[in-house]
């Protein structure tokens, strides 16, 4: 089977590359899936790239989300044949993952591919549209306010995926992006509103702004995320996805959270049941408009990885990355 394979040298370097390897090394699980599609993630950059990031252990096959078939299972619930996704379960970094030809995992982490959705098109959504639609999930049932929903990071893999779910379900959407060649593509997912980046990273001592936003998927955190928490409206909710931006927020407690009632939503897609995952992929297959996946969509296969990793820590990606497993 081929698979990219990321080594480290006596002298803590990394190295990628596409090599060819005996099935017998994959780790143990109860089911070995064909896997037909993967994605590029951020973290996925971070496994590749220069000092393995996240990667626990080496040798090590990265890819933090795959689909396939079903090869052969131990467990009553998947037969050989069936079409599975997985994502997260910290796949592609503490256990090999999606970018080689087979994959050995634990049963409780896949999930039956919805009706409808192919695996190339659940790769398309992949681990950062599953993370979009939990964020979506939370500020449904949190109430969101009246007012356009604000979505950081627009144009990543994220923020493309909220962007269109958003404007399907009938919400008026203020992108943000610091790529101004990015407005038409925005636009396309659904955007009403696009919002320069340096708008709201450029720092302020206000303790609070004017009210503007009825809810906040938020991809990049740092400063953006405190400039943001002080514009939202009264009671509503910010959702979480990521750190792009730096673990840190500037911002008095007292002014979003106790005077507005501002609901800080903590997203995290790893780990979570397997009922929110069903329900999550059965809302992605209903709620996501198919008709977008393909704008956001850059083919790849496993000799561009590589460069794609780091190009997506550079910020240089637009939307999903789809990689052609058996390509």
């Amino acid at each position: 089977m081929r698979a990219l394979i990321v080594e480290k040298d006596d002298e803590g370097q990394t190295s990628a590359s596409v090599q060819d390897i005996e099935e017998s090394r994959l780790p143990e699980g109860e089911v070995t899936v064909a896997v037909e599609y993967s994605t590029v993630n951020y973290k996925d950059g971070l496994c590749i790239g220069p000092g393995g990031g996240l990667v626990r252990n080496y040798p090590h096959v990265p890819g933090i989300d795959f689909a396939g078939t079903v090869e052969a299972s131990d467990d009553s619930r998947y037969k050989p044949g069936d079409k599975v996704v997985l994502t997260g379960w910290r796949v592609g970094e503490a256990h090999w993952g999606g970018y080689a030809e087979k994959a050995r995992v634990k049963a409780d982490w896949l999930v039956p591919l919805p009706d409808g959705l192919s695996t190339r098109a659940a790769m398309a959504v992949g681990t950062a549209g599953l993370t979009a639609m939990l964020a979506v999930m939370a500020l449904e049932k949190q109430g969101l306010k009246e007012g356009p929903v604000l979505v950081t990071g627009a144009a990543g893999g994220v923020g493309s995926v909220a962007t269109a779910i958003l404007a399907k379900l009938g919400h008026e959407v203020a992108a943000v992006t610091g790529r101004p060649d990015q407005e038409a593509y925005l636009r396309d997912l659904g955007a009403t509103q696009i919002v320069p980046r340096d708008e709201l990273t450029e720092v302020t001592r206000k303790p609070l702004e004017g009210e503007q936003w009825g809810g906040c998927i938020d991809a990049v955190a740092g400063a953006m995320l405190g400039r943001v928490l002080k514009q939202m409206k009264y009671g509503s909710s910010v959702a979480a996805i990521g750190l792009a931006g730096g673990a840190a927020i500037e911002g008095a407690l007292i002014t979003p959270f106790i005077l507005r009632g501002v609901n800080l939503l903590g997203i995290d897609s790893v780990m979570q049941p397997y009922e929110n995952r069903l329900e999550a992929w059965s809302r992605i297959a209903h709620d996501l408009p198919m008709e977008k996946l393909e704008a956001m969509v850059q083919p790849a296969t496993l000799a561009d990885l590589p460069g794609l990793g780091a190009d997506i820590l550079k910020g240089k990606v637009r939307g999903r990355v789809v990689v052609d497993v058996t390509a």
